[in-house]
């Protein structure tokens, strides 16, 4: 398939591309600044087949995005809200020489070339071309995501699970060729990467937010400038609250993709109220975005819902004899093809030729998808995926703990927040500010328990094995 730049300005050269603060570039105007990064890391990026970015959403970030891609280099992309430990894992993992950073970011990592934005900018222009296809086939890019063991997952995304991604997208939600859509959500993230993918193939403008500014995106969206809006369950009920009384938004504003997580019924009502066309919709890193989205003339009839499978994809929900939630398992062209140097983890994930994606739900009477939870013990934490074992883990290095647990609770702004359950060694402690700086230390912030509390025992079963979902009805103290 030809490269989706160059066809897009072959295509559409004077169409909108991307508008961050003040400054817009059309696709023409994009293609000329991305071919002069291109002219700039080749050489230094020659004898590479992955290279790591870490980046804010900010224009320079999105045209090196674009750069490395145009060099037919695998894109890993690396969340800077890690910490040090997490990310140098994630080299490792991937191999990785070169990483490519904005200048505010501090951390420095042994045997790795550190190209600022700053410096690449300084390079010299050389000769260099981009590629002229895209084979559907190659990994485009890697995105790690956390298991509920182990380390973190590499998964592996290739041009034509992104391409099949943005192709299931527009047959559910419609395109017009004025359309925009905000991106305030990462760009290293699939939400909001198949975004940047989305506006090559669609010929879309991206409106982009170095972060999630609600009053100047409700502004926006009152005065029509963009159609549409990536956003997890706690950014729309921001945007809601913002809204000024006895206001609404601009016709042209036509769909809010809500994922990330469960949204409680009175936000779904309330924005039906308001006239704001709501598709919810259900996905993974490992399908390249959505998979299952509820079509908005359903929204009002379905609330809870996250609709149907689209287009390109199957979905299935396992269930045992006579029960009703089971296992959502799915079959798509935009499923990953593997966890980078995790194969038997990838396989071990299939059952019968489908992919268990871990959650339960369930089917109504008009095939309409239900997501009851995680069978695991996942937190969604404000559209972030938490872990519980892998705070464990990084908590277990302190001596004065004897044993620690993790489990979410409930939380009306993050929709979830992790809390740790702990058990000191005999005549040992710890304050609630330490261990909540040690935790900084180790994990990314949304990681850290919003919570400590002591406890004298762990509910289990008969086997031994924790049962988390009991873990709030124990007695405990909260630690001071």
């Amino acid at each position: 398939m030809k490269n989706w730049l160059l066809q897009r300005v072959d295509l559409t050269p004077n169409r909108l591309a991307v508008r961050f603060n003040a400054q817009e570039l059309t696709f023409k105007e994009l293609n000329q600044r991305v071919q002069k990064l291109v002219r700039k890391l080749g050489a230094p990026l020659a004898a590479e087949q992955r290279v790591a970015i870490i980046t804010p959403n900010n224009l320079d970030g999105y045209l090196l995005i674009l750069a490395v891609q145009q060099l037919g280099k695998t894109i890993v992309f690396l969340n800077r809200r890690l910490s040090q430990r997490e990310l140098a894992y994630q080299l490792q993992d991937a191999a990785i020489r070169v990483l490519i950073q904005d200048d505010d970011y501090e951390l420095r990592f042994t045997g790795i070339s550190q190209l600022t934005f700053s410096a690449i900018k300084a390079l010299p222009e050389q000769a260099c071309h981009a590629v002229a296809t895209f084979d559907l086939d190659d990994v485009a890019t890697i995105m790690y995501t956390s298991g509920t063991t182990g380390n973190p997952k590499g998964v592996m995304q290739t041009f034509g699970n992104h391409f099949y991604s943005a192709i299931g997208s527009a047959l559910n939600l419609g395109m017009l060729p004025g359309d925009v859509w905000i991106a305030a959500v990462p760009l290293f993230h699939i939400s909001g990467f198949s975004i940047m993918t989305k506006s090559l193939i669609y010929g879309m403008g991206v409106s982009l937010y170095d972060h999630f500014d609600v009053d100047a995106i409700n502004t926006e969206l009152q005065n029509g400038q963009a159609s549409t809006i990536s956003v997890v369950p706690v950014m729309l009920k921001n945007m809601l609250a913002a809204l000024p009384a006895n206001t609404t938004y601009h016709p042209n504003f036509r769909t809010v993709l809500l994922g990330g997580g469960p949204t409680d019924m009175p936000t779904l009502e309330r924005a039906s109220k308001l006239g704001v066309a709501i598709v919810q919709s259900y996905g993974m890193t490992e399908t390249a975005s959505q998979v299952v989205a509820l079509a908005g003339e359903d929204a009002a009839r379905k609330l809870g819902s996250v609709g149907k499978p689209l287009f390109p994809v199957e979905i299935r929900v396992k269930t045992a004899a006579d029960a009703k939630t089971g296992r959502v398992q799915v079959k798509s062209p935009t499923l990953t093809v593997g966890y980078l140097n995790n194969e038997a983890k990838y396989q071990a994930a299939f059952d019968d030729g489908w992919f268990d994606t871990g959650d339960m739900g369930w089917f109504d009477e008009e095939g309409y998808l239900y997501i009851q939870g995680r069978e695991g013990d996942m937190i969604s934490s404000g559209g972030e995926n938490v872990f519980p074992d892998e705070i464990e883990s990084a908590y277990a290095a302190l001596p004065e703990i004897e044993t620690i647990a993790v489990a979410g609770v409930p939380d009306e702004k993050w929709g979830a927040v992790p809390v740790a359950y702990i058990k000191f060694v005999p005549g040992q402690s710890l304050t609630q500010a330490t261990l909540r700086a040690f935790g900084r230390q180790e994990l990314a912030h949304f990681k850290v328990p919003a919570k400590f509390v002591t406890v004298t025992d762990f509910p289990r079963t008969a086997s031994g094995k924790l049962q988390r979902h009991l873990l709030a009805e124990q007695s405990f103290e909260i630690i001071p």
